[in-house]
């Protein structure tokens, strides 16, 4: 087995991409978890771009990592200036990381063009900076910048480039498709040249201009690299970089001869994933392979019948391995195996009858505008009511909402609320910050005291959706509003023409569930499963 170590510039390279911004406890945080992933190398910024950064580099020396070496990064000297006088350089000892991480020029274009030096005056930059560094750090990367684009223009130059780091006493030559536009096969190519010439070993940094910074990793990799650097979802500059979490994946359960990560660090790549995304304060990205909520998502009912006879009958990998799980979606796609897939996975009967009613009346719901693939909830209910076992908590009996303004962008709006619970009959009136902070304001005036439950509900999320955007003003439009205790979180749905009314539809849903969810689990275990148990 051939380790390939992980090194993880999601502080650095990730937080260049556009609405990503790290605090300095969030780099911090990223940072423990990455750690505990078994990531090799943790790239944590530039010391003298910014106070954050330097921050960083003193507070990370408290943190009990176990495995994670910490990277500063930087680049060679400026021209015409000895190293060991040049600001930058001192600043990345200054860091007291074991490891750093310097960015030199490959392309003959950026030496001549963009530093404005002779192409002599950029090797000796390199050489030197590097020596500098390795004698006084105990592990230097050197970063080739654009080296595939240097190689293609100039081979020779880029060549003598890596030579040159690698004789001033580099640990690691990464080589960098910075402009994200190479191929599998040049990547493959120039990796074997570089192999060649230098006995240093070998990393690379793709980006994903091109769609191709994970396929362009693992070619390298075929072709000698024992580094891959990238980060965690694919975040970066312009289009990102290579994603870790399918680098990582790949490498661990598609190729038999290397591995990455330590027995048992795999199954935490998706709970790392949606950390860095929730860090972020960013949307998950439904579709990412291997880590996404999607990534093992089943709505073709021909799909999901193959899947409940053989899982691997349209799943690539064993989703548990990455730490993600398979989900049956229902839908007007859906056949009866959707159905019953999701009625097992609530211990709800299964007979043909039940199925195909709920399968009819989805289909109807889908095609007025429903959409239950992310209200759950509301798919629960249905099928309850549906099979006759769903008991009303309460009834609706009606609401109104007014909004009042000043004219000076000031307003005041108010819900008031007709419910009946069981004999009782509430009549109540809630204020907030908009139509559904007061209409969820009333509900729980009018039902709080008859179950205290619901103080341990809140209300995570709120999302609007034209159906029809052809109608104009009068289109129907679809709510989802995500809802959370202290165990579950759901999702329930409500669609009208009016969007306060699909508001109020999809509340009545979430209240509903969490006071039919909190009777289930209130409920006496039967007597044959407390004998098992």
């Amino acid at each position: 087995m051939t380790r390939i170590a992980i090194y993880d510039t999601t502080l650095r390279d990730g937080s260049q991409g556009e609405g990503v911004n790290f605090s300095l406890q969030d780099k911090l945080l990223i940072t423990t978890k990455l750690d505990d992933l078994g990531v090799d190398y943790v790239e944590g910024g530039y010391p003298l771009s910014n106070p954050k950064d330097a921050a960083y580099f003193r507070a990370v020396r408290d943190l009990p990592l176990e495995h994670a070496r910490i990277a500063a990064f930087g680049m060679t000297r400026r021209r015409d200036i000895a190293a060991e006088d040049d600001t930058g350089m001192r600043a990345l000892v200054a860091a007291g990381t074991p490891v750093v991480t310097v960015v030199g020029k490959t392309w003959d274009l950026h030496a001549r063009e963009v530093l404005g030096v002779s192409l002599d005056e950029n090797l000796r930059m390199i050489g030197d900076s590097v020596a500098f560094l390795a004698a006084n750090v105990a592990e230097v990367v050197y970063d080739a910048e654009h080296f595939f684009d240097g190689y293609r223009n100039n081979p020779d130059y880029a060549l003598e480039t890596v030579r040159k780091a690698a004789d001033a006493g580099a640990a690691w030559i990464a080589l960098c498709d910075t402009n994200g536009g190479s191929l599998p096969e040049q990547v493959a190519e120039a990796v074997t040249a570089v192999a060649r010439e230098v006995r240093v070993p070998l990393g690379i940094h793709t980006h994903n201009d091109g769609e191709l910074a994970v396929a362009n990793s693992l070619a390298a990799v075929r072709q000698g690299a024992r580094q891959v650097q990238g980060t965690i979802n694919g975040l970066g500059e312009r289009c990102g970089n290579a994603d870790l979490c399918s680098v990582i994946a790949n490498l661990a359960l598609k190729y038999p001869g290397f591995h990455a990560l330590a027995p048992g660090k795999l199954a935490k790549l998706t709970e790392v994933s949606r950390f860095v995304y929730e860090t972020a304060n960013m949307n998950l990205r439904s579709g990412q392979a291997f880590v996404g909520s999607s990534a093992f998502a089943h709505k073709g009912g021909m799909h999901v019948h193959g899947v409940r006879k053989i899982a691997a009958s349209y799943e690539h990998v064993d989703p548990t391995t990455v730490g993600n799980e398979r989900r049956i979606l229902v839908s007007e796609l859906s056949g009866k195996s959707n159905i019953a897939e999701k009625l097992a996975e609530h211990d709800l009967d299964q007979d043909p009858d039940l199925l195909t009613r709920v399968l009819d009346r989805v289909q109807d719901l889908e095609n007025a505008g429903y959409q239950f693939e992310a209200a759950e909830a509301s798919f629960v209910l249905l099928v309850e009511k549906i099979a006759g076992r769903h008991r009303e908590a309460f009834q609706s009996r009606g609401f109104r909402v007014s909004v009042a303004g000043d004219g000076d962008g000031d307003s005041l709006t108010e819900a008031t609320v007709k419910l009946r619970v069981g004999e009782a009959a509430e009549h109540t009136v809630g204020e907030g910050d908009g139509p559904v902070d007061a209409l969820d304001n009333a509900l729980r005036k009018a039902l709080e005291h008859h179950f205290p439950g619901l103080r341990t509900m809140h209300l995570v999320d709120y999302k609007v959706r034209v159906i029809n955007a052809r109608a104009g003003t009068a289109a129907r439009v679809r709510v989802v509003i995500e809802s959370s205790d202290q165990d579950a979180v759901w999702g329930t749905i409500g669609v009208s023409e009016n969007v306060i009314e699909a508001s109020w539809l999809a509340l009545l849903d979430a209240f509903e569930y969490k006071l039919s969810k909190d009777t289930r689990k209130a409920r006496p275990a039967r007597p044959e499963a407390a004998a098992v148990s």
